[in-house]
């Protein structure tokens, strides 16, 4: 004899079904996002060695897809009405919530390295900008970007490049360079708009805004990319 089933209920778990599947599709995208780099800030956590959260970001991507390709087949079994695919598709939506915990923790307990460690990114700089090394040079580039968007010169103001023993002081001479030339404001065509004025600190051809915004660009997305985890 046929169970009977309430079409209400099915109702009910399939449309909570295609919630939990278009979740994963947004998760699945959105960590994408995040191994994409938008920020270009992962030469900051290559360096130290703390790039874990990276990890937490592919493990996402696969557990968003997971999610999506277990809904599916939950609708389907709800429609069917076979107990064993039912079970099953429990088991499986278990399995794929665990590596989902496993992403959200591993992600989340390094999220706050570089954010706890105020003098990190300073340190970095200096000891990595102008750098000949891979990782120098991936750095050096970082930073020019930083500078050069975000109006800013180093990690806290020009006097980085003064106060402290760095790579980038090693190769110019501060009567030549008291700092890298990319701190120079500049024109709509990316023209330094006084390189003598920059050279002696001029305020109005130096650039000095603090990059904190921008240095912390992985924390917002993060924090919005857990948001989504969490849910």
């Amino acid at each position: 004899m046929e169970e009977k089933r309430s079409p209400l209920v099915v109702g009910l778990l399939v449309m909570g079904n295609v919630i939990i599947m278009l979740s994963g599709l947004a998760l699945c995208a959105e960590s994408i996002w995040v191994t994409a780099d938008p920020y270009k800030v992962y030469p900051i956590l290559g360096v130290t060695g703390k790039d874990d959260v990276y990890a937490g970001a592919w493990i996402s991507i696969f557990t968003g897809f997971c999610f999506f390709c277990v809904c599916v087949f939950g609708i389907i079994s709800l429609v069917n009405g076979n107990r064993f695919m039912v079970l099953l598709y429990l088991v499986l939506i278990l399995v794929v919530y665990l590596f989902e915990c496993a992403s959200c923790i591993t992600s989340y307990t390094h999220r706050d390295f570089v954010i706890s460690n105020s003098r990190l990114v300073t340190k970095q700089m200096l000891g990595f900008y102008g750098s000949d090394t891979d990782q120098g040079r991936e750095l050096t580039r970082m930073w020019d970007r930083f500078m050069m968007e975000q109006q800013c010169c180093g990690a806290n103001d020009p006097l980085d490049w003064v106060n402290y023993t760095s790579v980038f002081r090693s190769r110019f001479p501060e009567a030549v360079a008291p700092w890298p030339f990319y701190c120079c404001k500049r024109d709509r065509n990316f023209i330094m708009v006084n390189e003598e004025g920059c050279r002696l600190g001029h305020i109005d051809y130096i650039n000095t805004e603090v990059p904190r915004s921008s240095i912390l660009g992985p924390d917002v997305y993060l924090s919005f990319w857990h948001s989504w985890q969490w849910w």
